[in-house]
């Protein structure tokens, strides 16, 4: 399925290459005795540049990367930067080495967001940023004001790595962590892989736990609540279900998605449970072989 910019250049008949990895020999040996270019640009560009590509374009390679860079290097910079509860976030442009986002910084801007941003509306946000720095910075690096010697070279020792999400990582830990630390998980993995936790329906001793996962939430104002493990709906007619962590902070949930059914707001989900009560429930812990 070609990109949005690959349909682009077709329509503008300019020639696509779309190699299935950087590597590959055909493509670097046409990129430097057929396109010979002068400048190559990089944005969320998942797999490794060789040494032989980075040597082809005179003026270097340019990547923008949605992060504050020296701080969240690598594949998840956005979930990872809302997960750890960042304000402000940003966008840098830097030159491409063979170590991942270890390049001199030719252009690096903050933004301030909203607490309850998501990555799923906060990256496109970042890359629009980023292509206008992009563009700012062009006729710098092609006058050779800018180049790979002069750019702000990274702080090693303020190197934070973004590293790929797993899929087990969506739990909710709530008997051991914050509202705000479940909240901004939420924010962070709303993209992928989502978020859940596991609740009990009903006071049977034989009810089984159940999966449920946690569409939108915010963090209540209040703290110091008494902790309990039963979820509740809030006094007002557009409160959520509320949860009270183990530090007593109180995370609201406003979105559900019960296992087998569609999202749904949490009256919807309360109507459904026909007066029975629902409560978090802590599983056992895999045992590591």
């Amino acid at each position: 399925m070609p990109s949005p910019v690959g349909i682009a250049a077709e329509e503008l008949k300019i020639p696509v290459l779309s190699p299935e990895k950087a590597k590959d020999v055909d493509f670097l040996t046409e990129l430097e005795e057929v396109y010979k270019p002068d400048l190559c640009i990089t944005a969320a560009y998942g797999n490794y540049l060789p040494k032989r590509f980075l040597k082809i374009p005179k003026f270097g390679t340019l990547n923008i990367h949605p992060s504050l860079l020296p701080r969240w290097r690598g594949a998840s910079p956005v979930q990872r930067s809302l997960e750890a509860g960042d304000n402000p976030v940003g966008v840098s442009v830097l030159f491409t080495v063979s170590k991942m986002d270890a390049g001199p910084i030719v252009k690096q801007v903050e933004e301030e967001i909203d607490e309850d941003i998501d990555s799923t509306m906060l990256l496109p946000r970042l890359f629009d940023i980023g292509t206008d720095l992009l563009i700012d910075a062009l006729p710098e690096v092609i006058e050779g004001k800018i180049t790979m010697n002069n750019a702000l070279v990274q702080d090693e020792e303020k190197v934070v790595n973004a590293d790929m999400i797993d899929s087990s990582e969506g739990e909710l830990f709530v008997w051991k962590d914050s509202a705000r630390s479940c909240h901004d998980k939420l924010r962070g993995f709303s993209m992928w892989p989502g978020t859940f936790l596991y609740v009990k329906v009903g006071d049977a001793e034989d009810a089984e736990p159940v999966k449920m996962k946690i569409i939108k939430s915010r963090v209540l104002a209040e703290s110091g609540a008494d902790v309990t493990d039963e979820i509740v709906m809030g006094p007002e007619k557009k409160d959520g279900l509320r949860l009270v962590c183990g530090d007593g902070s109180v995370l609201e949930l406003l979105i559900v998605q019960p296992v087998t059914r569609k999202a749904m707001d949490a009256k919807s989900y309360v109507n459904g449970l026909r007066g029975e009560t629902v409560r978090w429930v802590k599983m056992p812990e895999p045992v590591e072989e």
